[in-house]
């Protein structure tokens, strides 16, 4: 399940629709800070795993 180019283009399309060019920083910096702590999320509970 390969994305193309065409599906990129028409998603980055809608996404530019919705949140229109201003907003489109802020959204990708929130998704980006979440993604972050996300990472730091599993990689703190790793070692937890490893002992049980």
């Amino acid at each position: 399940m390969d994305i193309g180019a065409p599906e990129l283009i028409i998603v980055l399309v809608v996404v530019l629709l919705l949140f229109g060019p201003g907003r489109i920083s802020s959204v990708a910096r929130e998704v980006g800070e979440g993604i972050r702590k996300f990472r730091e999320g599993m990689q703190s509970s790793e070692p937890e795993a490893q002992e049980k």
